[in-house]
């Protein structure tokens, strides 16, 4: 007799391969697994989910759920790494990494509400997603005991594709050349070519091929350091569906299209391509805006928060309280930081031209950069002057001779 049978199994269900090969070995050991899709896209009730939700059945699954957690995403991380412009070595928005935090809160939420004793999911023994999964349920649900089937068996692609073809399915895995994450915040792309140092991915890795050439114009709306409007259009959607809009204007010129080298949480090099045109976009015109809109130690001092802020989430460090106060900060720095920040988008590239707000700290009436001072004399910059370089001054003298 099966000692599993009956036992209630929430699995982090994507669909591709190696959640697919899960699935049918936990379903063959006799666990009622419920498959849990968390949808951070915005593809909920469309053909892409109903084909999940029959491939998981046909795998085996006692049911099938697509969680839409495209709100919750937003509210409790991107806005936050739009607030600080976090990017990952100064390249990457955190597109998956950002991902794994909400899908982890959600999936373990799932099970504690299932009262499920088990939780599964995918990863390998090699990867970032491991540590965050497994991070987030040790620290929420410590109860709930984690399986990880392919990192336990150390298997290799063909060894799933041989499993499930032994059990009556073969759904033709091959085929996929590359490895697709799509969703709010960006798609990455991992291939052979990211696995080695000198070669690029081709254009027929990125699934959103470039179909406008002329350049446009496009007008970001800001309120409170969150996009408010796109082309100053009143627009019938919320923060989130704005995101989805610039998102698709970006992917018709293929913009955002870059490769991440950085250190992975386990210790070794990792690469990874991505084509992230909104969420880069969206980062760099906030920036802008901030830098007409902030104060000079506003801007330092946040730029340390925000770099810290980006590598505690990337490791899976989300849960720990500095995160939250780091918040409180980034949400108290956006008072100011309204206005419309002005765009042209090319093929593959994008223009931050300029900005229009009523906090612009550029134009002011003390003075123009380079050109005119009208709040202070020629006395008082001569002053000013001698006492900045007082200091070094006093140094250079006094060691001058020794």
């Amino acid at each position: 007799m099966n000692s599993n049978k009956g036992t209630k199994l929430v699995l982090a269900y994507s669909g591709g391969l190696d959640t697919s090969y899960c699935l049918k070995l936990l379903s063959k050991q006799g666990f009622d697994v419920f498959a849990v899709f968390v949808d951070t896209k915005g593809i909920k009730n469309t053909d892409e989910v109903s084909s999940m939700h029959q491939k998981a059945m046909q795998l085996g699954a006692k049911e099938f759920e697509c969680i839409d957690a495209l709100n919750a995403f937003y509210d409790k991380i991107i806005r936050f790494l739009i607030y600080g412009n976090v990017l990952r070595n100064n390249t990457y928005p955190l597109s998956v990494s950002a991902e794994r935090v909400i899908q982890a809160m959600l999936i373990q939420d799932y099970a504690k509400k299932l009262n499920a004793k088990h939780i599964a999911h995918g990863c390998t023994g090699a990867g970032n997603d491991q540590v965050r999964f497994e991070m987030a349920f040790q620290i929420l649900a410590p109860d709930i005991n984690i399986i990880a089937p392919i990192r336990e068996k150390a298997l290799t692609r063909e060894q799933e594709v041989s499993y499930l073809r032994e059990h009556g399915i073969d759904l033709q895995w091959e085929k996929a050349q590359y490895s697709v994450n799509d969703g709010l915040w960006g798609t990455s792309v991992g291939g052979s070519e990211t696995l080695v140092s000198g070669k690029s991915l081709p254009e027929k890795a990125y699934p959103y091929q470039i179909k406008k050439y002329e350049p446009q114009k496009i007008e970001l709306s800001f309120e409170k350091g969150q996009i408010s409007a796109i082309d100053d259009q009143p627009d019938d959607v919320d923060v989130v569906g704005l995101i989805k809009k610039l998102n698709h204007i970006c992917q018709q010129y293929a913009i955002g299209r870059d490769t991440h080298v950085g250190d992975t949480i386990i210790g070794i090099k990792g690469r990874i391509g991505f084509q992230a045109g909104g969420a880069l976009l969206l980062i760099k015109a906030h920036h802008l805006l901030e830098k007409h809109t902030q104060s000079k130690w506003q801007q330092f001092q946040k730029e340390q928060l925000s770099n810290f802020y980006g590598m505690m989430l990337h490791e899976g460090h989300y849960w720990d309280p500095v995160m939250r106060d780091i918040e409180s900060y980034l949400e108290n720095s956006q008072k100011t930081v309204s206005g419309t920040v002005f765009c042209r988008l090319h093929p593959y590239r994008y223009e931050i031209l300029g900005v229009k707000s009523t906090f612009d700290l550029l134009e002011n009436k003390y003075g123009s950069y380079g050109e005119q001072n009208k709040g202070w004399s020629d006395k008082d910059s001569q002053g000013f002057i001698k006492l900045q370089a007082m200091a070094n001054k006093i140094f250079h003298q006094v060691n001058k001779s020794k």
